[in-house]
């Protein structure tokens, strides 16, 4: 979780231009279309293994045997935690966005996460470069950035805490041992505590301030309640766990314990912070170990991952990278209202001097 604000820090870099400042390196066409080549031949591998090692028939006679029903549920619940995502983007980022230009952004951001190589901060990079183009300040964008990570990660730590208690008092069923459900939960609080501490902390450094702006903005965002930003952060996860729980269903197996399937997906998504493709392999094997840990068949865990991460990565994908190509037209030819949600300019104030106006709020 450490790593990430710290990119963003390194990536908004306030010398940065803003009016010519061509498409970074990272999501140019040429670099998507190798990780796109990159993504196709893991891909063309795994179903090689699956279709032809002779030891793997259990897994093939699963996978013929899948409900076409249940899978498309997969799809619509994989849909709803894309919209949660733009929803929790214009939440934090700017309510007078205009739907499009917001859907756009989240989806362009989602589709980078999908193919990109950065450890999962490749949407947030992406992201800040479009506002940026956009028109808005950069200590604006790396203030809402940050806040925008820690909120979700927020999201993701509260429901690790819920789960891991509920495990371990048996209060949710299904673990095997007290310990499995206190160690992730005392886990979660601390990285709530670092969080917090981490905003006090940085302050001293001037190259980390933004960091520090980000978790004040990331709780004064959250104190206000706001529909868009809880219920965008929350449905981003828990419809995610949801189409993971769907997979298991489909191809004929038992659904896990509603707290193991929450925790092992949240431990299991710790292997995104390896920088491939995808996140091909780091997150799989997390997910598939974390749920064998908690008493879950392997090979149904297998099964239900694989094709799990399948739509997680072919879904954000078929409708982000169209999003970004219409958005980037737009943003050249200023057919855009980012500049709509920049911050107000200064004004005099009778006592006070010039004061800048605030930030839009939402």
């Amino acid at each position: 979780m450490s790593d990430r604000p710290e990119f963003i820090v390194e990536y908004l870099e306030p010398s940065a231009g803003i009016e010519a400042e061509p498409l970074p390196d990272e999501f140019s066409s040429s670099r998507l279309r190798h990780s796109l080549l990159i993504l196709g031949a893991i891909v063309l591998v795994v179903i090689a293994v699956i279709v032809l090692v002779p030891g793997l028939s259990s897994l093939r006679s699963r996978f013929s045997g899948a409900s076409v029903g249940w899978l498309l549920f997969a799809v619509v619940l994989q849909l709803a935690s894309c919209f949660s995502y733009v929803l929790v983007f214009r939440g934090v980022f700017c309510s007078k966005m205009s739907w499009l230009t917001s859907s756009e952004i989240g989806l362009s951001e989602l589709a980078a996460n999908s193919v990109l190589s950065v450890g999962g901060a490749g949407g947030l990079a992406l992201g800040a470069w479009i506002l940026r183009r956009g028109g808005l300040e950069t200590a604006y964008i790396a203030r809402r950035t940050v806040a925008f990570f820690l909120i979700t990660s927020f999201a993701n730590t509260t429901f690790l805490v819920l789960g891991g208690l509920g495990l371990a008092t048996h209060v949710l069923p299904g673990s095997p041992s007290w310990v499995l459900g206190a160690i992730p939960a005392a886990a979660a609080l601390a990285v709530i505590g670092g969080a917090l501490a981490a905003g006090r902390l940085t302050r001293r450094v001037s190259r980390l301030k933004v960091v520090a702006e980000g978790v004040e903005e990331a709780l004064r965002l959250l104190r206000t309640g706001s529909f868009a930003i809880l219920f965008g952060a929350a449905g981003y996860m828990l419809f995610d766990v949801a189409m993971l729980g769907v997979c298991f269903v489909a191809f004929g197996n038992p659904l896990p314990p509603v707290g193991v399937l929450l925790v092992a997906y949240i431990i299991g998504q710790l292997g995104s912070l390896i920088p491939i493709p995808g996140g091909i392999g780091g997150v799989d094997g997390g997910l598939i170990g974390t749920l064998v840990i908690y008493g879950i068949d392997a090979t149904d865990a297998a099964v239900a991952v694989i094709a799990y991460r399948g739509l997680l990565l072919a879904i954000p994908a078929i409708l982000g990278l169209p999003a970004l190509a219409v958005l980037r037209r737009r943003l050249r030819n200023e057919a855009h209202d980012i500049a709509a949600c920049a911050p107000g300019e200064s004004v005099e104030v009778l006592g006070r001097g010039l004061v800048e106006r605030p930030a839009p709020f939402i």
